[in-house]
C-alpha cells in the first residue's frame, strides 16, 4: 500500500517530468519578449573582491539545508562520534561546510565521478557499511566541469537518484546513460544509415530552431543536444531514434529548483565551470590562467574573479545587455539556459581540436569525428553561426568593470571547456571566500600521463591561480607537492590523501582538502578506469567493471606497504570531514588519538612527505575488460559460421526483395515527421559538400539574418 506521502511524492515527480516541453524544437529560446520593469529588476549584480556577496537564493538554500537536512545527515553518518573519540553534541551548530569537485575528462570522468560519489553515498549499502557512505549527504556544494558537468546535470535532472541507477538505469523510470550508443554516430560508423540520419535530423532540427530566432550557434549546439540524449531524462533505448520525446530540449538549468529532491533540500548546490577566450584572443591552444573563469548555477551566470565580480540572473541569459540592463525593453530572451547547452558549454573543447584547414577533429575516433563534422557541415549550410569552435553567449557584462574586465567591450562571449586553462578540477567556486567551505573533496579523474592517470596537474594549476590572480577573492590552498613529479614520487596520486591537516592559525588559513584520484586498483588488479578522454562509447560490461573498480577504490583506502584495504578508512574519512569543527569551538578541542592515527596515515606532511613505496604493486597499463576484436569473435564462433554459411546465402537471396519493399514503406512513414530536415539530405555522394567549404576562416561568421536581434 502506498502512503499518502509516497503518493504525493510520485505525483510531484510526474508533474515535474510533464512540465518539460515535448518537441526537439523547444531547444529554441524565446526571444523578443517584454522584459520585467527595468528600473526595479536587477538583471546583473556586482560586488568587489573584498566585499563579496552570494546570490540571495543560493545563500538561503545552502543555509536552510545546513540547518535541516545536513544537520540530520551528520547524526546519521557519525552517530555520537564515540568511534572517533569525539562527542557529537559538542559540534552541534559547528559542523564543517563541505564541497565536492568532479573533474573533466569526457565519459571517463563522468563514470569515474559517478562511481566515486557512489562510494560516498549513504544510500549505497557497501559504502554505508564501509563508513564512507554519508559524506555526500553532508555536502553543501557540488561543482563540475566538462565530463564532471555531465554527471552533475544528470543527477539533478533525474531527481538525484542513487548513482548506480543513474548510470545503469533501474528497469522502470530510469534508462541509464546508454553509453553503448555512441555520442556522434549511435547507429554505427555509417553516417548515412537510416537511423543515424534520423538522429542527425533531430539534432539539426533542434539547432536550426535556435538559430532561426536570431541567436548564433556553433558546433557546441549539436554537441549539447548529443549530451542531452544521454544525461537528461527524456531518452530511452526505445525512443532514441524518434521524436516521440523532446530528448531534454526544453529543460533549463534554471528549472533545477523545481526538482522534487531540491525542494526537499536533499541535494547539494550545483555549480558548473566554463572558461572564456577573450574576443581579442583567437588562440586555438591552451589558455593561460589570466582569462576570466565563469560559473553557472541555477540562479546565476557569474564570475568571482576580482576583475569581474558580477553575476547575471540566469533566467535572462541570452539577452543583449549593456551597462547591466537589456538594450531593448521588448527584446528579452528566456530559455537560453537549456540544460544540455550549459553542460556542453562547460565541455566545449573544440577550439583546441577543430582543424579548419584539414577538416578534422583531433582525438576523436574517425566515426565520432566524422559524425560531428557532418552535422556541423549541414548546420553551416542552413543557419547563421558565429565562431564555430566555441559556445557563443551574448555578453551580459558589456560595459561592466571597464578597467579590469577583459571582455567589457565585447557584445559576445566565447566560452570553452572549463579545463582550457589547465584547471581540470572545478575547484575555483569551492574556494570562493564568501562560500566559506571548510572541507573540499577533490575527485581527480584527469588523464595527465600516457596511461591516462592523474598526476595532480589540475590542482597545481588551480593553486597557482589562487595564489596569483585570486588572492583577494578566494581562500588559499593548503601545502601541496611542488609539482607533478612530486605527486608521483610521494604516491599521492595512487591513494586517498588529505592536504592541509595542520593549519597554523585559528580559524584555519585554508580548507582541508580530501584528494581522491582515479587510481590503479589498490589490490593489484588490472586497471580498467583509465580510458581515453575522447572515447565516446562503452559496452555495458566496460561500464560495470569501471564503476565497480572505482567504487571499490573509493571505499577501501590503503594500508601502507600492502595491497590490502584499510578496515578503518571509513572512520578516517569521517575524521577528515569533521576535523575543522574543532577549530570552531572555544577553546579548540584537541584531535582525538584515533583521528591522529588516521591523519598520520593519510595526511600529506610537506616536511616529511610519504613515499611511492608505500603503495606497491599498482598496475598502470589499461586492460580492456570487454575486448571485442574480430580474432576473438572468429575463434569463439568458427563452427557456427561455417555451418551457417550455405543457409545464409540462400536466406540473403530471399531477403533482398523483402528489404527493398520494407525500406520504401519505412521511409514513407518518416517523411512527414522529418519534412523540414529531409531537404538537407538531398545532396549525397559526390554532391555532398565538405565541411571546410562552408567555413570562412577569416571571419567564422555567415551573413546576418534579416531581422536578427543580434546585429553587431
Amino acid at each position: 500500500m502506498f502512503s499518502i506521502k509516497s503518493l504525493v511524492g510520485l505525483l510531484t515527480v510526474a508533474a515535474f517530468s510533464a512540465a518539460f516541453e515535448d518537441s526537439v524544437a523547444d531547444y529554441a529560446p524565446a526571444v523578443n519578449i517584454d522584459c520585467p520593469d527595468l528600473e526595479s529588476t536587477e538583471f546583473v549584480r556586482e560586488w568587489t573582491a573584498s566585499n563579496q556577496t552570494l546570490n540571495p537564493k543560493e545563500a538561503a538554500y545552502v543555509e536552510t539545508r545546513l540547518n535541516t537536512t545536513i544537520s540530520q545527515a551528520w547524526d546519521d553518518w557519525l552517530g555520537d562520534s564515540s568511534q572517533l573519540g569525539y562527542n557529537t553534541s559538542s559540534f552541534l551548530g559547528n559542523f564543517p561546510k563541505i564541497g565536492i569537485a568532479i573533474p573533466g575528462g569526457g565519459l571517463r570522468a563522468a563514470q569515474y565521478g559517478a562511481a566515486a560519489l557512489s562510494g560516498l553515498d549513504a544510500r549505497n549499502s557497501s559504502a554505508k557499511s564501509a563508513g564512507t557512505g554519508g559524506l555526500l549527504q553532508v555536502t553543501s556544494y557540488l561543482s563540475g566541469l566538462s565530463g564532471g558537468a555531465w554527471i552533475t546535470g544528470s543527477l539533478f535532472f533525474n531527481n538525484f537518484p542513487t548513482l548506480s541507477e543513474l548510470v545503469f538505469g533501474n528497469g522502470q523510470d530510469l534508462s541509464g546513460w546508454l553509453l553503448d550508443l555512441a555520442f556522434a554516430t549511435p547507429d554505427g560508423d555509417d553516417l548515412f544509415s537510416e537511423y543515424n540520419q534520423y538522429f542527425f535530423g533531430s539534432i539539426l532540427w533542434s539547432v536550426m530552431s535556435k538559430a532561426n530566432t536570431g541567436i548564433d550557434t556553433s558546433i557546441t549546439d549539436p554537441w549539447a543536444r548529443m549530451i542531452s540524449y544521454h544525461f537528461l531524462n527524456q531518452t530511452n533505448r526505445a525512443n532514441f531514434f524518434t521524436n516521440d520525446s523532446a530528448h531534454g530540449a526544453g529543460q533549463l538549468w534554471s528549472d533545477i529548483p523545481t526538482i522534487p529532491a531540491w525542494q526537499q533540500y536533499q541535494t547539494p548546490f550545483p555549480i558548473l565551470v566554463t572558461d572564456s577566450r577573450p574576443q581579442n584572443l583567437n588562440t586555438t591552444t591552451f589558455l593561460t590562467l589570466d582569462p576570466t573563469v565563469y560559473e553557472i548555477t541555477p540562479f546565476e551566470f557569474a564570475s568571482f574573479d576580482p576583475g569581474l565580480s558580477a553575476g547575471l540572473n540566469l533566467t535572462f541569459a541570452g539577452t543583449p545587455m549593456k551597462n547591466k540592463q537589456p538594450v531593448n525593453a521588448s527584446a528579452c530572451v528566456t530559455g537560453f539556459d537549456q540544460a544540455g547547452f550549459m553542460m556542453g558549454t562547460s565541455a566545449s573543447l573544440f577550439n583546441q581540436i577543430l582543424d579548419f584547414a584539414h577538416n578534422t577533429l583531433q582525438g576523436f575516433s574517425q566515426s565520432d569525428g566524422n559524425g560531428l563534422l557532418y552535422v556541423l557541415s549541414r548546420q553551416l549550410s542552413q543557419v547563421r553561426t558565429r565562431e564555430d569552435d566555441v559556445a557563443n553567449w551574448p555578453n551580459p557584462f558589456n560595459g561592466v568593470k571597464t578597467t579590469t574586465y577583459d571582455d567589457t567591450n565585447s557584445t559576445w562571449l566565447s566560452l570553452i571547456d572549463g579545463a582550457s586553462n589547465g584547471e581540470n578540477i572545478p575547484l575555483g567556486p569551492l574556494f570562493v571566500r564568501e562560500r566559506g567551505l571548510d572541507v573540499i573533496v577533490t575527485l581527480d579523474g584527469s588523464a595527465d600521463d600516457p596511461n591516462n592517470w592523474p598526476n595532480g596537474t589540475g590542482m597545481l594549476f588551480s593553486a597557482e591561480r589562487a595564489s596569483t590572480i585570486l588572492q583577494a577573492s578566494h581562500q588559499q590552498f593548503p601545502p601541496l607537492p611542488q609539482n607533478a613529479q612530486d605527486f608521483i614520487d610521494t604516491g599521492a596520486r595512487e591513494r586517498t590523501t588529505f592536504f592541509g591537516c595542520d593549519p597554523q592559525r585559528t580559524p584555519p588559513e585554508y580548507p582541508l582538502v580530501v584528494y581522491i584520484p582515479n587510481m590503479p586498483p589498490f589490490n593489484g588488479d588490472d586497471p580498467t578506469a583509465n580510458t581515453g578522454t575522447f572515447q565516446l562509447q562503452y559496452s555495458p560490461k566496460q561500464q560495470q567493471v569501471l564503476f565497480d573498480q572505482v567504487h571499490s577504490n573509493t571505499i577501501s583506502g590503503f594500508v601502507p606497504n600492502t595491497n590490502e584495504a584499510d578496515p578503518n578508512f571509513g572512520k578516517c574519512l569521517q575524521c577528515a570531514a569533521v576535523d575543522r569543527a574543532r577549530y570552531k569551538l572555544d577553546p579548540v578541542v584537541n584531535r582525538s588519538d584515533f583521528c591522529q592515527t588516521c591523519f598520520k596515515q593519510y595526511c600529506f606532511d610537506p616536511k616529511n612527505p610519504p613515499s611511492l613505496s608505500e603503495v606497491p604493486n599498482r598496475k598502470q597499463t589499461f586492460v580492456d575488460p570487454d575486448p571485442q576484436g574480430l580474432g576473438n569473435f572468429l575463434s569463439e564462433n568458427e563452427s557456427k559460421l561455417i555451418g551457417g554459411a550455405v543457409g545464409l546465402v540462400v536466406f540473403i537471396v530471399l531477403l533482398v526483395g523483402g528489404l527493398i519493399w520494407w525500406k520504401k514503406r519505412k521511409n514513407r512513414q518518416f517523411v512527414a515527421q522529418y519534412q523540414q530536415v529531409s531537404a538537407l539530405h538531398d545532396e549525397e555522394g559526390e554532391n555532398l559538400k565538405r565541411y571546410s567549404q562552408y567555413v570562412r576562416p577569416e571571419s567564422y561568421e555567415m551573413p546576418s539574418h534579416q531581422g536578427s536581434v543580434y546585429r553587431d
